[in-house]
């Protein structure tokens, strides 16, 4: 392993010599919009790129995946996936423009997760800059479908129709860069949507207010008892309702998360608001729905495992702090097929989700130099225990 850490700084100063392409991949990929279930586009776009770098393989599946493979010099050893998911959060439909100066690249979802795609896309041009050739076949993927409603429906697809064993997977997210994910916790994220009907012939100060049933809900929510261990909490992140200042909202609702690192603490809790969603809508007589948008199962590799450490060293020797949160990423669907990986993040930025998003392109370098080290790591068995 000492010899890929010795190398480090030298893939540092390769990389930071194709600069252009690389800012070029994230402005041509990223500039397309792709909000979930919109990601067609984009996903044509990055294999054209990959056809360019000339990759073994370029291929968009059955369910929409743009997917590449660089083939390995060995017949028999397992493939090792690097993931990006494709789709970001925004929901414009329109393309993009992205600004790039001498130190960041700004634009809507650069940071979640364009610039990570567009670092996929120039892989193997960076293979071949540092002189790379690996016994694994290394298979390049930005899953679609993978935020929100989408629930990773692209990642599991693919890896549920993948004819062969997977040696492991390094999902890139486009920041915070020295993030080292190798967990994730058991999630569902849900809405409960409250309509009152326009042609009831209410009293006018008897009323209900969508908004303030919906605060009702709220109430009860934060009054549910949550235990200390397992870790347990309910983020509620959104909230939305009514039309005009001077009138009684007829519609409201509210996006929420539950997380835990126990499934049946989750999916506890979900019938617990279930159970008020069911009693606040009788109480008031609206019409109060209980809706569950995605979910993940809690799971992990150890802590100690080769692939963790191995990258925690990666990072060290790159002079970069290493820090562990759970993550909702593909990571989750690998790790539950027994498939060691890892989330990494690319780089720095700013603004994450919103207009003025941006990531710095000088600390990219050291990030994308974990990707090759990573999997020479991989190429050499770290995964095979």
């Amino acid at each position: 392993m000492d010899k890929y850490l010795d190398v480090l700084p030298t893939f540092v100063d390769k990389i930071r010599k194709v600069r252009e392409i690389i800012i070029s991949n994230i402005v041509l990929i990223g500039q397309i919009s792709a909000p979930t279930f919109h990601e067609r586009r984009r996903a044509e776009r990055l294999v054209e790129r990959l056809a360019e770098f000339q990759v073994d393989e370029c291929t968009i599946d059955d369910f929409g995946n743009p997917v590449g493979v660089i083939r390995g010099t060995s017949t028999v050893k397992p493939p090792i996936f690097v993931v990006a998911h494709l789709d970001t959060f925004s929901e414009v439909v329109a393309d993009q423009h992205y600004e790039v100066t001498d130190k960041t690249i700004s634009g809507l979802g650069v940071s979640d997760n364009s610039a990570a795609v567009g670092v996929l896309a120039s892989l193997p041009d960076i293979f071949k800059r540092l002189g790379l050739r690996f016994e694994s076949d290394i298979v390049l993927v930005a899953p679609v479908l993978s935020l929100g409603r989408g629930n990773l429906r692209g990642i599991r697809r693919l890896l549920k129709a993948w004819p062969t064993p997977i040696a492991g997977a390094i999902c890139l997210e486009s920041v915070e860069l020295g993030r080292l994910n190798y967990y994730s916790d058991g999630m569902i994220r849900g809405e409960i949507d409250c309509s009152i009907a326009v042609e009831e012939k209410w009293e006018r100060y008897h009323k209900p207010n969508a908004i303030l049933v919906i605060n009702e809900v709220i109430n009860a929510i934060l009054n549910l008892r949550l235990p200390q261990k397992p870790r347990t909490q309910i983020v509620i992140g959104k909230i939305a309702g009514g039309f005009n200042h001077g009138k009684i909202a007829y519609d409201a609702k509210i996006g929420f998360e539950i997380l835990s690192d126990s499934d049946d603490m989750v999916k506890e809790l979900f019938a617990d608001i279930g159970d008020i969603v069911a009693g606040i809508n009788k109480a008031f007589a609206v019409e109060l729905k209980l809706n569950r948008i995605s979910n993940l199962g809690a799971t992990s590799l150890r802590y100690n495992h080769p692939l963790v450490k191995c990258a925690s060293r990666i990072l060290d020797r790159l002079e970069i702090e290493a820090f562990s949160n759970p993550s909702e990423t593909a990571l989750s669907i690998f790790l539950q097929r027994q498939i060691p990986a890892i989330t990494m993040g690319i780089t720095s930025g700013d603004n994450f989700h919103q207009e003025g998003a941006m990531v710095e392109i000088e600390p990219m370098f050291k990030g994308i130099a974990q990707i090759p080290a990573l999997i020479m790591a991989i190429d050499n068995g770290v995964c095979d225990e």
